[in-house]
């Protein structure tokens, strides 16, 4: 039951030629049956009109006769056994002892006999022979064309099985592929026209789980937005706050553990605003896809990030390839194109330390075009790429205050926008390098 195509084939097919072959026997023994008692009839009949009517002389015959078209030979014997007249005198058969039908094998072929003893003296006896052969030819011929139209609507039958097999694959397959198709920003339920009556409850239910799972969606986004919103006021009260107590603050040691509050603080506020960064990226009304300048786009990304470059004393590069005024047209959402490339030029920005080097590169490698942010900072363990891309994992021993959230939302844009994001360490010296390009 793997598939159920093929078990409607393999169940269906040899019952239908079962059916066909039990036919064909059972017709070819009815018809047998009616061709052996008419010819047994006639070969009675004709056998009492020779043996009334002494001076009929029957017509002679010749093979094809008898053995094609099965002609009666007809023989006749006086009283004493002895052949008189035979319309076929080769056929040397002999009065049967015993009156009636017999089964008699003569010269390699199988004859039926009828066998009329004189039943008054002076009388002759009769007996009518017939080729066994020709009558199971002609109950064969007459099956034949009655099993003919059977036999003519088994290939029908199993192409028409076979058919709707096949349509009704089709119609579960489209159920996959436009399931397949969901994500959880685009969760609709599946369309239940034109399909079969017995799929639709499983497609009803299917719809019913994807109400669940959009509104298990829909609220989980509502909460994450919500909860950023409420804690963004009383973070940024906090933040004043401290900058307000800075002056106040004496002491070395104070000073020390002031420091660890800002930072805590900055922390915090940065993970607010990434959570509802993530929470407008995942909303049901994200912007749709239209054709964006990938090259116009990296320049506004880098022009609002060059303050934070500046405060940290970083060069912040462009490298561009020859036409460097041509438009370099992408088919996704303008919000996660900018998201994707704000996320990995920040974060390059904040891990690469202050006086280091970051550098936006924009390639053409035959005919695909790819970006690449390679910075100069510690770069990450070959065995914790894999985990980057986790919500809110940090690389350990780094001494930045991320949130853990930034290659998480740059991977998700990447993915909704149909493009790789892949990161690798440089060869050359430390520092990392993001690789941006479309997927395969």
């Amino acid at each position: 039951m793997c598939s159920i195509r093929r078990a409607l084939m393999l169940w269906l097919v040899p019952l239908f030629l079962a059916v066909g072959i039990l036919g064909a026997v059972v017709s070819y023994w009815s018809f047998s049956r009616m061709v052996n008692m008419f010819m047994d009839e006639q070969m009675q009949q004709l056998a009492t009109a020779l043996a009334d009517n002494r001076g009929a002389q029957p017509a002679p015959l010749d093979p094809e006769r008898v053995h094609k078209w099965g002609a009666y030979v007809v023989q006749t014997y006086d009283s004493t056994g002895t052949l008189k007249v035979s319309s076929w005198p080769d056929l040397k058969l002999g009065l049967q002892a015993a009156p009636g039908f017999h089964e008699v094998q003569q010269g390699g072929h199988s004859w039926r006999v009828y066998t009329l003893p004189a039943y008054q003296p002076g009388s002759q006896a009769v007996q009518v022979v017939q080729s066994e052969g020709f009558r199971a030819k002609l109950a064969a011929e007459r099956a034949g064309a009655a099993i003919a139209p059977i036999l003519l609507l088994l290939p029908l039958s199993m192409f028409a099985l076979w058919f709707v097999a096949r349509a009704m694959s089709r119609a579960l397959a489209d159920i996959g592929r436009q399931a397949a198709q969901q994500d959880e920003h685009t969760i609709s339920e599946l369309p239940v026209k034109n399909i079969p009556s017995e799929i639709a409850p499983l497609v009803g239910s299917f719809n019913s789980l994807l109400r669940r799972l959009r509104d298990a969606f829909a609220t989980q986004r509502r909460f994450v937005q919500d909860a950023a919103h409420e804690l963004r006021t009383p973070i940024a009260a906090i933040g004043l706050q401290v900058e307000n107590m800075r002056q106040h603050v004496n002491c070395a040691e104070a000073a020390d553990r002031f420091a660890h509050l800002e930072a805590g603080v900055r922390r915090a506020q940065r993970l607010v605003d990434q959570l509802l960064r993530l929470s407008r990226q995942e909303a049901a009304g994200a912007d749709g896809p239209a054709i964006v300048d990938l090259r116009m786009q990296l320049r506004e990304s880098m022009s609002t990030l060059i303050g934070l470059a500046d405060q940290r004393n970083i060069d912040l590069g462009f490298v561009g390839t020859e036409h460097a005024a041509a438009p370099i047209p992408l088919h996704c959402a303008a919000g996660d194109l900018r998201s994707l490339l704000d996320n990995l030029i920040e974060n390059a920005l904040r891990y690469t330390p202050e006086g280091g080097v970051v550098d936006v590169r924009l390639l053409e490698e035959q005919g695909r075009v790819a970006v690449e942010v390679v910075d100069t900072g510690p770069g990450i363990p070959q065995e914790l790429l894999p985990r980057v891309f986790d919500r809110f994992f940090r690389v350990p021993g780094n001494g930045t205050n991320g949130s853990g959230l930034g290659l998480a939302i740059a991977q998700a844009a990447a993915q909704r926008s149909g493009l790789l994001l892949t990161l690798r360490n440089r060869q050359d010296r430390s520092g990392l390098i993001a690789r941006i390009e479309a997927a395969a």
